[in-house]
């Protein structure tokens, strides 16, 4: 089992933070986990087939901003909302998560937190959105609107 802590894991490629929860992982649990990434090639042949697969955008809210850019059919959800409510990922459907920090740190945090869950379905993107784009499959523009900032306070 891990241990959860908060660590700051560096910058992103544009240098904004990419903190976020973290697990300190055992040795099986790490094995297990590795047996949960795919490739960029993947993905693309998931949601080409017939399997209903869920593709979730982790990225923080900055990234996003940075690089507004989604693979077609992905749902973006803040990391923080995943590992808070993990509920957000369905048990029953085939998942794949991705990010763009560096060593797919936040994709990891989610998975790993789907997997101490019971979600053995979830899967992580080796290399992110930049392995996705690397082999020239699609992205578009994400059009949603992202809250940055949510005030605890109910505005006056």
């Amino acid at each position: 089992m891990g241990i959860w802590y908060q660590e700051s894991v560096g910058e992103t490629w544009d240098g904004t933070d990419c903190s976020f929860a973290v697990a300190v992982l055992s040795l099986p649990l790490q094995r297990e986990m590795e047996q949960h990434n795919i490739t960029a090639e993947e993905p693309h042949s998931l949601l080409t087939s017939t399997h209903d697969v869920l593709l979730l955008d982790v990225r923080q809210p900055l990234d996003l901003l940075a690089c507004p850019e989604i693979i077609p059919g992905a749902h973006w959800i803040p990391p923080k909302e995943v590992l808070e409510k993990p509920s957000l990922v369905p048990k029953e459907k085939e998942g794949v998560v991705y990010c763009t920090c560096p060593g797919e740190k936040t994709s990891r945090a989610v998975l790993h937190r789907a997997l101490t869950m019971h979600f053995p379905r979830i899967n992580f993107l080796k290399g992110g959105l930049a392995a996705w784009k690397a082999k020239d499959d699609p992205v578009e523009p994400y059009r949603e609107v992202s809250h940055l900032y949510t005030p605890s306070v109910a505005a006056r």
